[in-house]
């Protein structure tokens, strides 16, 4: 595992409801390419990162931005990392481990709806055209 950038505090987003608490794992369909059963756990230490990652999510709820601790190891994100980006720009975290929730970020920005259906349909273009394709 590459050695991880931040020490947190960490964000996870998602239109999950959620409590203190719980722990959030591997092994689920990702956002990005549903077709995808995800290996790893994905987390950052921007806010509005974490609040993008929730308000692409799919299904109808609100998205919503946790703060979270991982349980293990970490390492940083290889799908927006060194392997396609210099550094961690996005400052995104991934691990094998469970994440535990230990708080809600309630003040992050969210995006317009313009500016939302711009970033779905980069990510409609990409699953198309398999550019987007993941590091599992």
């Amino acid at each position: 595992m590459s050695q991880p950038l931040d020490e947190g505090p960490f964000f996870h987003g998602t239109k999950a409801d959620l409590r203190v608490g719980d722990l959030l794992r591997a092994g689920f369909r990702s956002n990005y390419r549903p077709e995808v059963v995800m290996n790893h756990i994905y987390f950052t230490a921007l806010p509005d990162g974490a609040g993008l990652a929730a308000e692409l999510a799919p299904g109808d709820a609100e998205p919503r931005v946790y703060l979270v601790e991982p349980t293990g190891p970490f390492e940083n994100d290889p799908n927006v990392t060194d392997k396609k980006f210099p550094g961690n720009p996005t400052r995104s975290y991934r691990s094998t481990a469970p994440i535990r929730v230990v708080g809600e970020k309630t003040d992050w920005t969210r995006l317009t709806p313009e500016a939302l259906q711009v970033w779905q349909d980069r990510l409609a273009e990409l699953r198309a055209d398999d550019r987007g394709e993941i590091i599992n």
